[in-house]
């Protein structure tokens, strides 16, 4: 998707550029649109997660978590497109989607970092959770979410077998969900 071109994007729906650009400011607009479209979905699955443990807020995060982690494996594109825009400088950003895409986009997001800040805040209330910035928390668990889902995708890792000596080991979709799991309960319980 990186690499589409507004030229490949019209001819593959069978329109001309120049429609694309009547409607949209350009490539990263159309990013922005489509995270957003796959963000308002993604709340729905978050939002139902979370009301399975109502009381439980380490098994709600495992289940918010694993939600999150399901939903990028299932939609890859959304990985994408989300990842390109996490590339992009903010204001390099704000210069090229437009403000009615911006904050379209930005509701998006926060519509589902609000299920998984509630959490840890109620994990906090509750003592389960240590008190910290729940919005940086859910911020980073969800860009860190996202590059961990990157290694799933790609189905390996990197490791050194001897001194200068690398080697790729496989690693499954599984791993990376239990890992990004455990690391949330880990940095939320941390003290």
């Amino acid at each position: 998707m990186r690499d589409a071109q507004i030229d490949d994007i019209a001819r593959a729906v069978g329109i001309n550029r120049a429609i694309i650009y009547r409607h949209f400011s350009g490539k990263e607009e159309l990013f922005a649109l489509a995270v957003e479209s796959y963000l308002e979905e993604l709340r729905g699955r978050l939002e139902a997660a979370a009301a399975k443990h109502p009381k439980d807020p380490v098994a709600r995060l495992r289940a918010v978590v694993a939600a999150f982690v399901d939903y990028g494996y299932e939609y890859p594109a959304f990985i994408d497109c989300a990842q390109t825009l996490m590339r992009r400088p903010g204001p390099e950003l704000i210069e090229q989607v437009s403000e009615g895409a911006l904050l379209r986009l930005g509701r998006a997001i926060t519509s589902c970092l609000r299920t998984l800040t509630q959490t840890l805040d109620e994990g906090v209330a509750s003592g389960d959770f240590h008190k910290g910035d729940t919005v940086l928390m859910a911020n980073y668990m969800y860009a860190t979410g996202l590059g961990a889902m990157q290694l799933a995708r790609i189905g390996m890792v990197v490791k050194e077998s001897s001194p200068g000596m690398p080697t790729i080991s496989r690693i499954s979709g599984d791993q990376v969900r239990d890992f990004l799991v455990s690391t949330a309960v880990s940095l939320a319980t941390k003290g």
